[in-house]
């Protein structure tokens, strides 16, 4: 479902480059993107503090991506963990990176309320001629971004319109991952479909045949 070969080479990905993959989650893309750059680029994965208060949710993000590269130092050891604070944005790599992938993030910092801020940083971080990497799960063409983006989804010219407000230039976009099976009406969201499941064993067989979300993959 999630075609990684083709994704990655839509985007443009070389052994050499420097990459700040935004907003890992559990790290499925991170256990593809580590070892491909760790003999001649390097990969920069941003977290929060696994050190902040106990019982801030920020935090246990924070330890669940630190417990999962400490899972193999021959695999991740190479990667740097970049320590972001959510509300506070700061990327303190200006003009260092090749390219930043935001993979399945984007909803995240729009229910922060900090999306604008984040692709100012991101601008800056990269080197002139860099790539910003978006893949997102689509909402319907008329959804209202704000609600959409509480499900998992955001509509795709609003997206383009977003990042190309910060700077950005659209370069191209692909299908490589649409579904057309995907309503994007479901009852948890997008969590409602593989691979989280959120309704457990209700009504599985027809969420694991609709397959992953539609979702958009852009260049900029």
């Amino acid at each position: 479902d999630r075609h990684p070969v083709e994704t990655f080479d839509f985007y443009g990905i070389k052994p050499n480059m420097q990459v700040l993959e935004f907003a890992p989650g559990e790290a499925w893309f991170t256990e593809l993107l580590a070892p491909a750059l760790s003999k001649q680029g390097k990969l920069y994965c941003s977290s929060t503090d696994p050190n902040g208060p106990p019982d801030d949710r920020m935090t246990f993000y924070g330890q669940r991506f630190k417990g999962f590269l400490a899972r193999s130092s021959e695999a991740y050891g190479k990667v740097e963990t970049v320590i972001i604070s959510p509300m506070k944005p700061t990327l303190p790599m200006k003009g260092t990176l090749d390219m930043v992938v935001m993979m399945r993030a984007m909803h995240g910092v729009v229910n922060a309320g900090s999306l604008d801020k984040w692709l100012a940083e991101m601008f800056d971080a990269l080197k002139p001629g860099g790539t910003l990497a978006v893949e997102q799960h689509r909402a319907k063409p008329d959804a209202v971004p704000t609600e959409s983006a509480k499900k998992g989804y955001l509509p795709e010219k609003w997206v383009i319109d977003r990042v190309t407000a910060a700077g950005f230039v659209l370069e191209a976009k692909s299908e490589i991952n649409a579904n057309p099976n995907d309503t994007t009406d479901w009852p948890e969201g997008v969590w409602t479909l593989p691979p989280t499941l959120r309704l457990g064993e209700k009504d599985k067989a027809k969420y694991l045949a609709v397959g992953e979300s539609d979702r958009m993959t852009l260049r900029f």
